[in-house]
């Protein structure tokens, strides 16, 4: 998501981080080269602009030219600014307590928009909500039966009338089903075009007229760049949008649309489609938007993703294993286990700080064949030694990577890893909101620094070779980070 932005971005701090002294002149080539990321994504010019304007007045202040770390301030000010871009947001949906909540979903073909009912059915069944979906798309048959399938798979009834040729006519009575049947929330799958045309946006707001939804979204194809920020600025002319569904940000999107489709419509994003699975589907949050795009990570969307994984005994379990120092390497096989599904694993490196360079390693072929050593060298594991690493000595080691067919040092930098992982889960555990993200902060900073704290060893292009002394000094700098975490959680 977003790599070739990520990737200008990370360019322009690592272009300041390596001067000596950081000067308004190289604070202003450095600005050039976040302009041109952000130009070269498809962001709206407009926008561009205005960003770079704030940006700049701030990051030209003395306050950020004189700090010890500059490039990590300017990190901070592009962090805010993204936010402040990207929101405010409300991705709740405002159900409603004594009839049903009407959800139009509207968007021209090839948008998503048949697909993306089904993952709204999926957000609405994880909080035990079971609503009805109302086939609408008059125009394509082919809509009518996807949507039957839909509603198969998930379990939830679809209202669908072939006789009837009257969109309006079958919204209302698929409404009228909703009461009737006790379904708290009705969504409406409407037609669409493949161009924006009078005699469709006629139609929409007919049935926006007669029956009356509570929360209209478009549906966007984010690979479309500035049309669909084109498209969300038509629609919203013709019926006033609650919000938008941007699809398709797991291809290739170049982020532009993401960035512009606020500030250039006035209309929010509302949810965010990651993939073509029911549950890839993510409210938006413009901070945690804002991590993934600087490479900073989203921890509360790793922490929803491990939600769905895990159910609410073993989660409050795990809880309690890792705020007393007790989580063993029994626990982080389970875990390894869990999100070994295709794709998943890379989707959640991809939400953690410093780990979004794994992302592709970790979905590949290979990286499935060291998530089978990780557990077959667990396996090989006593349970005493499970639960107590510290007593595999030399010969151990030796036995544990007979038994798993892997390399001893294999086993040695497993044992690393975990110890490494082990207080900082502990310490997380105990902390508020507030002291997690200073946390996390400090994660990233270690993680510009020398690629973050426990990294899993990945083959991967290193590019520039580092000197002993370059070596020397990111070993000290994570050294430090970690006393100053181990100071923290006591």
């Amino acid at each position: 998501m977003f790599d070739s932005l990520s990737e200008g971005l990370q360019s322009a701090f690592k272009s300041l981080s390596g001067k000596g002294k950081l000067t308004e002149g190289n604070m202003r080539d450095g600005l050039k080269i976040v302009e041109q990321s952000l130009l070269e994504s498809d962001v709206s010019y407009s926008v561009v602009k205005e960003f770079m304007a704030h940006v700049t007045e701030k990051a030209l202040g003395k306050r950020v030219l004189l700090s010890l770390r500059p490039h990590e301030e300017l990190v901070r000010i592009v962090h805010e600014e993204l936010v402040e871009i990207l929101g405010p947001v409300d991705p709740s949906l405002h159900l409603n307590a004594d009839r049903p909540t009407i959800l139009m979903l509207c968007g021209l073909q090839g948008s998503g928009k048949t697909t993306t009912c089904g993952k709204l059915t999926q957000l609405l069944r994880e909080q035990n909500i079971q609503p009805l979906l109302v086939a609408a798309d008059l125009q394509r048959p082919a809509a009518i039966e996807q949507l039957k399938v839909i509603g198969e798979q998930l379990g939830v009834p679809v209202h669908a009338e072939t006789e009837h040729k009257d969109p309006v006519k079958v919204c209302q009575n698929g409404v009228d089903r909703a009461r009737r049947d006790g379904n708290r929330v009705v969504i409406l799958d409407t037609a669409g075009r493949l161009a924006i045309d009078a005699e469709l946006m006629d139609q929409l707001k007919r049935i926006d007229k007669k029956v009356g939804p509570d929360q209209v979204y478009l549906v966007v194809d984010g690979m479309t760049g500035q049309d669909a920020v084109n498209s969300a600025g038509a629609f919203n002319e013709a019926l006033e949008l609650d919000g938008v569904i941007m699809t398709k940000l797991d291809g290739d999107a170049r982020g532009g649309a993401l960035l512009s489709v606020k500030q250039v419509t006035g209309v929010p994003i509302k949810f965010i489609g990651t993939g073509e699975r029911f549950d890839a589907l993510e409210p938006f949050r413009p901070e945690g938007m804002a991590g993934r795009i600087l490479q900073m990570g989203d921890m509360v969307a790793a922490a929803r993703e491990a939600h769905r994984i895990v159910d609410e005994s073993e989660r409050e379990s795990l809880e309690e294993k890792m705020a007393s120092g007790q989580f063993s390497l029994d626990d982080f096989k389970n875990m390894m286990q869990k999100i070994a599904q295709p794709g998943l694993m890379g989707r959640m490196m991809g939400l953690m700080p410093g780990m979004s360079q794994f992302k592709e390693a970790l979905d590949s072929e290979e990286a499935g064949g060291q998530m089978k050593q990780i557990i077959g060298a667990i396996n090989s594991m006593t349970p005493a030694e499970r639960k107590n690493p510290k007593l595999i000595d030399a010969a151990r080691r030796t036995r544990i990577a007979a038994g798993a067919g892997v390399p001893s040092s294999s086993i040695t930098q497993l044992i690393k890893q975990f110890d490494t992982m082990k207080p900082l889960m502990q310490m997380m555990s105990g902390k508020g909101g507030g002291d997690r993200m200073a946390m996390l902060r400090q994660l990233q900073s270690g993680a510009m620094a020398g690629g973050g704290l426990g990294a899993t060893k990945i083959k991967q292009s290193t590019g520039k070779r580092l000197s002993p002394a370059e070596r020397e000094k990111q070993r000290k700098e994570r050294d430090k980070l970690k006393r100053k975490m181990k100071r923290k959680g006591r």
